[in-house]
């Protein structure tokens, strides 16, 4: 019997800080526990990505998003059988006064070059070298 993948589309916020990228880390559990990843989640049905981050960081973070720009859309296909489309937007947040929600372990700002790509979502990974060598909107 094949399993059908199950797609989502999920929004990633790609905010800057003095050349620091700003990531959240998964609570422990399940085959993405306690993973970095780029702050954001699941777009619900009409939702546009903008929308969506604006709503989870507000939820995760306790903070207002500015989405500015779409950088990138991505797609990755996980073992587990989760294909995701990512929209990366870049972000201006109206606090650094972070209040982390139960779906944020930790948080962190990192330089690209600094993160070790092993532990962040794999479909993170790509776009995250790319900020690394200087392109995709990378900038600080």
């Amino acid at each position: 019997m094949v399993v059908e993948p199950r797609h989502i589309r999920v929004a990633a916020a790609v905010v800057w800080r003095e050349g620091r990228l700003l990531f959240t880390r998964r609570p422990p559990g399940g085959p993405l526990g306690l993973l970095w990843e780029f702050p954001g989640g699941k777009l619900e049905p009409g939702e546009t990505p903008e929308r969506a981050l604006t709503r989870e960081l507000r939820e995760e973070l306790g903070v207002t998003a500015r989405p500015l720009e779409v950088l990138a859309v991505e797609r990755h296909d996980y073992d587990h059988g989760l294909s995701v489309e990512i929209s990366f937007v870049r972000c201006e947040l109206d606090s650094l006064a972070f209040v982390p929600g139960v779906e944020v372990h930790e948080v962190r700002w990192a330089a690209p070059a600094e993160v070790d790509p092993s532990d962040v979502l794999e479909g993170d990974r790509a776009f995250l070298a790319r900020l690394a060598a200087g392109g995709a909107g990378a900038h600080g």
